[in-house]
C-alpha cells in the first residue's frame, strides 16, 4: 500500500517527524506498552541521529495511546528517555490505524 507521507520534513532548523510506532528491528510490534514505547523512542532517536540531532533537540511531542490505563507505564519510559527540560507534550487516547498501543510524533529544533 502506498502511504502518502514523508518520514521527516526540515524547514530551516526545525525538523518534523511523522508518527513513530513501536516496531522492533525485525519489523514486528511487540506486546505491551513498555516495549512499544521503548521501541518508538529508539526509532525516533535513530531518525533524529540521521539528521544530526538527538532527544535533547525535541521541543514538542504528541503521543497517542490506545488505552488510557497504559499511561503510567508509558510515562515512566518517556520520562526516563527524554532529558530535561522535557519537550512540550500532549498525550491523547486515540484509535490507531495499525494494531499498536502507542504512536509518538515529534518536532525538533537544531
Amino acid at each position: 500500500m502506498n502511504i502518502p507521507l514523508s518520514k521527516t520534513r526540515r524547514i530551516d532548523n526545525t525538523l518534523y517527524l511523522s508518527g513513530e510506532l513501536g516496531f522492533d528491528t525485525n519489523g514486528k510490534i511487540p506486546e505491551g506498552i513498555t516495549a512499544q514505547t521503548e521501541n518508538c523512542i529508539a526509532n525516533i532517536k535513530a531518525t533524529l541521529a540521521k539528521e544530526g540531532l538527538d532527544l535533547s533537540n525535541v521541543v514538542l511531542a504528541t503521543c497517542y495511546l490506545t488505552d488510557p490505563a497504559d499511561f503510567a507505564d508509558f510515562n515512566a519510559v518517556y520520562a526516563a528517555a527524554f532529558p530535561q527540560p522535557y519537550p512540550v507534550r500532549t498525550t491523547l487516547a486515540a484509535a490507531l490505524m495499525i494494531d499498536a498501543k502507542v504512536e509518538i510524533t515529534v518536532i525538533a529544533q537544531g
